[in-house]
């Protein structure tokens, strides 16, 4: 058997930049059929939990922005609306009054009635702008706010969390899904109000002209409310599946573009289309199963609107006069339902906005309700300065699906050790590193840093004294100064430059481009992987840890570059605690204690001259090493 282990996932710093790493870093894509799966459930699960009000009443609560001055805007729409049913009165008045009177044309009345209507028209088209924009500013805090708390709540959650999840999934819940809430607070939130108070009014207006006419228009819509109704439901279902399906495609795309380069040099193109093509596919089945219902509704709405008019225009010209109706009323009536019109022809389209935006809410929530494993201390306990012991108690720990991946771990590391950690792929030893990072608590057990449970010990602590070293460390675009920097916050040029000294890297700055302010590219591609070791290693010098968890990674550089980071690898080391997990095993030689796994399970710990005297696992190793490496 090999010693040479497959590089396990890459591992974060332990801080904010930490959070971004370990995001980018743990996607573990599954087969489509398998998302399909968890989509269907995952709409189930929101429609039994999520019914329209329910979801609505509790995405206000968790959008308090939406609240503040809704009132205020509440009732300039409301005023809007009704300034809109006066014009159907004003040109009654000035039909029946000023056109029509019986003492004949009167210039006067019909002038000002005028005059008042533009008034009016003008008051109503400003005070909808002023309720626009009060609405814009309003949906816009909520989207920042809203977006904020869910990529927080993202990070926040546990390794466990992110293994299980689909990084498009997640980058659906924070981008898109919330936009869908924000274009109904911008409009069909008031719409559903103005539009309510319309309608009411305009019947209410209406029965003073003749109560036969607003009784024969609530007639004909009756039939299309129970229709509406049963178009709702299978919108809010339909929506709900698409947003599971943007997410999906948002997943197949991230994994398309971030792995375009192994996709070319392994040929793998076709493969990466058809996964897009079938993701893709299924969310237009999805958009086009859901825009179904929503094409219902235009016609719907034409038909009632040509129905109502033309059933007034018939009665009432045919009944109106014995109800006592005249011309300027039956005018007014048909002014009136034509105002009637534009609400009932708008609600097919904020109905569709309103279940896109309840099944958004409803994604969002469920992302904002998934538990946080990892719960910090309200008032934890410090670390102390220097190198860590390490007392690691019956620790156990079991990912939400498959069986347990430690189990029952027990060491003691005294402060200023070299632990190296071997076994083969799946044996546990990356998920031991996690642990000690607190990327995720254990199971079972407890695991003591510095004599203080990692559980008491606040964050910020966590992230000065504690320091995880990816093997392929995640940068920003941005230079290598700023890279660096970011390995301690409030960290200065002159701080940045003692870190490449300490370590020997002045060589290395020197020969690149523009030294220290060489712009590294996005996510450091302008950078090797032996480079971005390099980073990640100065970032941890800036930090000055007591405890530092290594994954090795100069299996995968040249020797050149290999050497310079043996070199600052040593030099990181003195005056610490640290934990290698090494995938080859002359790294573990040179450490003070060796843990071998094997399994989930401890089965050997030593010297590398111990173990490899007893002729256990660690031995077996070595040997099937040595044999691989050419060595004797």
């Amino acid at each position: 058997m090999s010693a040479d282990v497959t590089p396990g996932s890459d591992l974060a710093e332990h801080d904010d930049l930490a959070r971004l790493e370990h995001a980018a870093a743990f996607d573990d894509p599954t087969a489509l059929d398998h998302e399909r799966a968890e989509a269907a459930a995952a709409a189930d699960a929101s429609e039994k939990r999520g019914r329209a009000l329910t979801v609505l009443r509790r995405g206000l609560a968790e959008s308090p922005e939406l609240g503040r001055g809704f009132k205020i805007t509440v009732l300039f729409a409301i005023i809007s609306a009704i300034g809109r049913l006066t014009i159907p009165i004003l040109v009654q008045q000035i039909i029946q009054n000023g056109l029509l009177a019986d003492e004949g044309f009167r210039v006067g009345f019909t002038l000002t009635a005028c005059g008042l209507a533009a008034a009016i028209v003008v008051s109503v088209s400003i005070l909808s702008r002023i309720t626009y924009v009060r609405l814009v500013l309003t949906s816009e805090s909520m989207l920042r706010n809203l977006r904020v708390r869910a990529f927080g709540h993202a990070h926040a959650l546990s390794v466990a969390d992110h293994n299980e999840t689909r990084r498009g999934d997640l980058t659906a819940r924070v981008t898109s899904d919330i936009e869908t809430i924000a274009r109904f607070a911008q409009y069909g939130a008031v719409a559903w109000i103005v539009d309510t108070v319309v309608v009411a009014g305009t019947l209410i207006v209406m029965s003073f002209y003749s109560w036969q006419l607003a009784l024969v228009t609530m007639l004909v819509a009756t039939p299309i409310l129970p229709l509406f109704r049963f178009m709702q439901r299978r919108q809010l279902k339909g929506y709900s599946i698409v947003r599971t399906r943007v997410g999906q495609t948002f997943s197949e795309i991230s994994e398309s573009v971030q792995g375009a380069a192994p996709i070319r040099a392994y040929g793998l193109q076709r493969r990466s289309r058809k996964r897009l093509d079938v993701a893709m596919d299924q969310q237009y089945k999805a958009e086009m199963s859901a825009a179904r219902w929503f094409a219902f509704m235009f016609p719907l709405g034409d038909a009632f609107g040509g129905i109502a008019l033309a059933s007034v225009v018939m009665i009432g010209a045919w009944w109106g006069p014995g109800w006592g109706l005249d011309a300027g009323g039956l005018i007014a009536c048909l002014f009136l339902v034509q105002l009637i019109l534009g609400p009932i022809a708008e609600i097919g389209e904020i109905l569709d906005q309103t279940q896109t935006a309840i099944a958004g809410w409803a994604k969002v929530l469920n992302l904002l309700d998934q538990p946080i494993d990892v719960v910090e201390p309200q008032n934890g306990t410090e670390l102390p300065a220097g190198a860590l012991a390490l007392d690691i108690e019956h620790v156990g720990f079991t990912y939400r699906t498959g069986g347990p991946v430690l189990t029952d771990v027990s060491i003691a590391i005294p402060a200023g050790t070299a632990v190296a950690i071997v076994g083969e792929t799946g044996s546990g030893k990356t998920t031991f590193a996690k642990l000690l990072t607190r990327l995720a608590d254990p199971t079972t057990g407890v695991i003591s840093v510095g004599g203080i449970s990692l559980r008491d010990i606040p964050a910020a602590s966590r992230a000065e004294h504690i320091r995880m070293v990816p093997q392929d460390g995640f940068m920003f675009d941005a230079t290598l100064r700023e890279n660096i920097a970011m390995g301690r916050r409030g960290a200065t040029d002159a701080d940045v430059e003692a870190a490449i000294n300490e370590l020997g890297l002045d060589d290395w700055v020197a020969g690149l481009p523009h030294g220290l302010d060489t712009e590294v590219g996005e996510r450091g591609e302008g950078m090797s992987v032996g480079e971005r070791q390099l980073v990640a290693l100065a970032r941890a010098q800036l930090a000055d840890p007591g405890l530092l968890v290594l994954d090795e990674a100069t299996s995968a550089v040249d020797p050149r570059t290999e050497r310079t980071l043996t070199n600052a690898l040593h030099r990181l080391s003195e005056g610490r605690t640290t934990v290698s997990i090494a995938h080859r095993l002359s790294t573990a030689e040179q450490a003070d204690l060796i843990l071998v796994f094997d399994k989930g399970v401890l089965v050997e710990r030593g010297s590398h001259d111990e173990l490899v005297a007893e002729g256990g696992r660690y031995a077996e190793l070595y040997r099937s090493w040595l044999g691989n490496t050419g060595q004797s």
